[in-house]
């Protein structure tokens, strides 16, 4: 890779690993808090009363945490592919097909960012029934993870069009 397309990357791949760097301690304490709330929860209904915004917080929880999740599996490379096709053409019909995927998932995310959005401004009325939250709260998370994921896929979609493979490291 050339001085320049190095030059090019290095603040991308530095925003990517800031990003990431981010993203992993809200899901993890948001892994943390549905484990404490359900906890809470269990304890309460053997023990006590049940409280009754405990069900509620954890759904909420529990939407957030596969959103934010999914954004890192995205920008690892986790989510499920089929790649044996691609795998067996050669190398620069491997790498036109992976920018084409880049540029689907890429034209895929944008339409969830204004899809989300939208739904998002359409439900801001919606109050949840125990906490009396406004439910833009709970579904802002489409449009946030969606542009992460957005972010992630235009940074890959450069390091493909600049020449890194997935053969040469980072």
């Amino acid at each position: 890779m050339s001085l320049t397309a190095r030059f090019l990357l290095r603040p991308l791949q530095w925003s990517e690993r800031a990003l990431d760097a981010v993203m992993q301690p809200v899901v993890f304490a948001g892994m943390a808090a549905l484990i404490g709330v359900i906890t809470l929860q269990i304890v309460s209904r053997v023990f006590f009363t049940a409280v009754g915004w405990t069900e509620e917080v954890a759904r909420f929880l529990l939407v957030w945490i596969t959103f934010l999740g999914a954004t890192l599996a995205f920008q690892r490379g986790r989510h499920i592919a089929v790649t044996f096709v691609v795998d067996a053409l050669p190398l620069r019909l491997r790498q036109l097909a992976r920018i084409t995927a880049v540029l689907v998932s890429l034209g895929f995310m944008i339409a969830l960012i204004v899809i989300g959005y939208r739904y998002m401004q359409v439900q801001s009325f919606q109050k949840s029934a125990s906490l009396r939250l406004s439910m833009t709260y709970v579904y802002a998370v489409i449009p946030i993870a969606a542009a992460v994921m957005a972010w992630y896929a235009l940074v890959d979609l450069v390091e493909l069009l600049l020449g890194r493979t997935e053969e040469s490291p980072p």
